[in-house]
């Protein structure tokens, strides 16, 4: 075991120095010295405990998930019984009291339209979505099951938080912690952020874009009553739109949904020099909006972002090529925040609000000094009771122990990983295990002396002994940071990083390097006794 070839040898200093030289930026960063440019530069960020930032706490309302089913299962079954074939001819449709009903208007036709349903309502899955019934022969009743209402709101708040992690990486912010809090719950954590305004527009606009017809034989003074016409309904327009204040009437049904949209960027329009959203659709969003404009040709159509007009052009020819430009007294600014709602797709429910806080700097500061510092002191004292117990075993093992706290970081460095205050904990956790791994082959190292052996065969079954002791300690505490990180979350999973990044470190440092040190010291100096 103390064998080490030259080809070793230098793989052990290759990986010890590399590790230690992807620490430097983050020292150099954390004593305020400029790292040069033209070099890379891994660091580790600062968690929101550290670096301060923003905290919000986002609920979301179920019963709107509820209310967009309802209408999602409207247009399915007007679109089924369209393309029967052949065509079921229904009347009315209702949603009200959370059910979907209408009439078949020929009794001949009630079991077909029965079959033709029955795929809408048992859905892809294994949980049964809708209950249907038939009421006075000829009318369909289609309620929502409770486990599929479920199944809906765990699904939708799925997609959101995946819509909200893509917006807040959109920012350029680094790690930020997005995590489901209990069934309807969101909470957002993005380190370095101080001013939470930027980050509450982006996250409270549901991105929901809409083209929809305009529905030309409502009435002005029903408009201004709030009277639609049948089929149809009413949005207002939007702040800073040149109608502003008013309202319109868009056909209910129909029209292009922004969930075809596969990209979206600000963009200056160059024939009147303003700031507008370029879109692009994917290839059946594209031929729906192409089939939209080619057969409404000199009719107006609705952009509707989130319930509100942004404009209402006229169709003046068809528009094809799957890409399309939304105007609506942009700023570059505010374009720009529109194209990244866009892009990352549009909330599947609002997102409210409901716990704002904003974490200062100062209290990382102080966090940060009192945790170096504790660790500083933490380190002293074990290096002057390793030195003063074991000699010249105990300053191997004090060289091992700063080369483990430099490759800790060097590594977090890497992997781009986030340093919490429970990580800091985790360094000092870091430090007292790899001192006990030197503890345990000291202390095997003497007993061997004790029973006779010589000093190169104390040496080396010291250490194949100690080793046995320390990898098993080390992979029970490998498992219990694999399930902190599994299961915990924020500052739970900060600690768990350290500890399995610490784990590897200490052992790597506390037993291969010492190893290697005492070895080399062995073949030059052949001591005759061991001080230790």
């Amino acid at each position: 075991m103390l064998e080490f070839p030259r080809w070793r040898k230098i793989w052990l200093w290759s990986v010890t120095l590399i590790a230690i030289a992807c620490a430097l930026p983050s020292i150099l960063s954390m004593s305020n010295l400029r790292w040069p440019d033209a070099l890379p530069s891994p660091t580790v960020n600062l968690g929101l405990d550290l670096a301060g930032g923003s905290h919000i706490l986002l609920e979301a309302n179920p019963a709107q998930v509820a209310e967009q089913r309802l209408e999602n299962m409207e247009e399915a079954v007007r679109n089924t019984m369209r393309q029967a074939e052949p065509r079921i001819r229904i009347g009315d449709v209702s949603t009200s009291e959370n059910q979907l009903g209408f009439m078949v208007e020929s009794a001949a036709d009630v079991d077909r339209a029965r079959e033709l349903l029955l795929p809408l309502v048992n859905g892809t899955g294994l949980t049964r979505e809708w209950n249907l019934s038939v009421v006075d022969q000829t009318r369909f009743v289609l309620e929502p099951t409770a486990d599929g209402i479920s199944n809906a709101v765990t699904d939708a708040m799925d997609s959101a938080t995946e819509v909200v992690r893509k917006r807040i990486d959109s920012l350029g912010t680094r790690e930020p912690t997005i995590i489901r809090q209990g069934d309807t719950r969101i909470v957002v954590q993005v380190p370095g952020l101080q001013d939470p305004d930027q980050l509450k527009a982006l996250l409270g606009q549901t991105a929901k874009l809409e083209f929809k017809l305009v529905d030309q034989t409502a009435l002005p003074s029903d408009l201004e009553q709030g009277i639609a016409p049948p089929g149809s309904q009413i949005f207002p327009y939007a702040e800073g739109s040149d109608f502003a204040g008013s309202s319109i009437a868009v056909r209910r049904l129909g029209g292009i949904k922004g969930d075809s949209l596969t990209n979206a960027q600000q963009s200056v329009d160059p024939q009147t020099n303003e700031a507008v959203v370029s879109i692009t659709f994917d290839q059946a969003g594209g031929a729906k909006f192409a089939q939209l404009t080619t057969e409404n040709v000199n009719k107006p159509f609705a952009i509707i972002l989130d319930g509100k007009v942004l404009s209402a052009p006229n169709i003046n020819e068809p528009i094809r090529g799957g890409s399309a430009q939304i105007s609506g007294n942009f700023t570059t600014e505010s374009a720009n925040a529109l194209a990244i709602s866009l892009r990352s797709g549009a909330l599947p429910v609002d997102l409210t609000v409901v716990e704002e806080r904003t974490v200062g700097p100062d209290l990382g500061a102080d966090s940060i000094k009192k945790g170096l510092l504790a660790m500083g002191i933490g380190s002293l004292l074990v290096i002057l009771l390793m030195v003063f117990t074991y000699g010249r075993f105990g300053i191997y093992a004090t060289a091992a122990l700063v080369l483990n706290v430099l490759m800790l970081l060097g590594i977090m460095a890497v992997f781009n990983t986030t340093l919490t205050l429970p990580g800091i904990a985790g360094f000092v956790l870091t430090i007292g295990a790899a001192v006990d791994a030197n503890v345990l082959i000291n202390e095997r190292i003497r007993e061997e002396r004790k029973r006779g052996r010589r000093v190169v065969a104390a040496v080396e079954n010291g250490y194949k002994e100690a080793s046995r002791a320390i990898y098993d300690a080390n992979i029970t505490n490998f498992i219990a940071g694999v399930l902190l990180f599994i299961f915990g979350s924020g500052p739970i999973r900060g600690f768990a990083v350290v500890l399995i990044i610490g784990l590897f470190t200490s052992v790597f440092t506390a037993v291969t390097l010492t190893r290697l040190w005492v070895a080399g010291w062995l073949r030059k100096a052949r001591p005759q006794d061991l001080n230790i």
